[in-house]
């Protein structure tokens, strides 16, 4: 009779369980994407950063890759590192009013990078690779999306080109997404007292060396007068003692 209520039981569970799964779903993993590594930066400073791309399909492999700078957001200092048998292709446009960088006013800026695989270098499945990017200085903004194509040896196209949603859930296709803080100030705060400068405790110490000093010697001193005196009454009595007679 037990055997017989676990039984039902277990089928219940099991019933109830495919039900679930036709109603609401199994929620479905999120596929790896194109992202921009690390994902955040300071305002104003420069950055090594790396756009990583995983190879989704299971037949074909990664054969190039565009990443688009945002226009809202110009940087005036793009550079690439080399990657091996990779090559890259560097786009410009005009930017008014133009970009400063280290005193120079720069009126184009980089707005758009491609790498292109050659020979065997493709990003083959179940693999991924990095395309390292140094930029700088960084712009006063928030965030910096950089749409991406990613193309596949069999023509597909991946698009990661949707922009995050304040406060949803994230995009089927997400763009990398890069979050820039502000830069903390560098300067004491209106009312606090100034530190000391280092100079000053250098001082008062070599003044407590100089005291020490001096006083070691006035000892020394009074010692070695103290032992002439001595000697010097040592030597009157020598003299006045009285010789033994034979």
């Amino acid at each position: 009779m037990i055997r017989h209520r676990r039984t039902a039981s277990a089928a219940a569970a099991l019933a109830l369980g495919a039900v679930a799964t036709a109603v609401l779903g199994f929620a479905a993993p999120a596929s790896a994407h194109v992202t921009v590594n690390p994902q955040e930066a300071t305002q104003g400073g420069y950055s090594r950063f790396a756009f990583r791309v995983p190879n989704e399909s299971d037949t074909a492999s990664t054969t190039k890759l565009e990443v688009v700078l945002p226009e809202n957001a110009p940087v005036g200092s793009v550079s690439t590192m080399p990657v091996p048998g990779w090559t890259v292709a560097v786009e410009r446009r005009k930017v008014d009013p133009p970009v400063e960088v280290h005193g120079s006013q720069l009126s184009e800026v980089v707005s758009k990078l491609t790498w292109t695989a050659t020979g065997s270098a493709a990003v083959k499945p179940g693999q991924f690779q990095e395309f390292p990017v140094s930029m700088g200085p960084l712009p006063q903004v928030e965030t910096m999306v950089f749409k991406t194509l990613q193309t596949y040896s069999d023509g597909n196209v991946q698009r990661w080109i949707e922009e995050p949603l304040p406060g949803g859930e994230e995009p089927e296709n997400p763009a990398p997404v890069l979050t820039l803080t502000a830069a903390a100030p560098s300067t004491a705060p209106t009312g606090t007292a100034a530190p000391q400068a280092a100079g000053d405790d250098d001082d008062d110490d070599d003044a407590g060396s100089d005291d020490v000093a001096t006083g070691l010697a006035v000892a020394g001193l009074v010692a070695g007068v103290g032992g002439l005196l001595l000697g010097g009454l040592a030597f009157s009595r020598t003299r006045r003692a009285p010789t033994s007679r034979e």
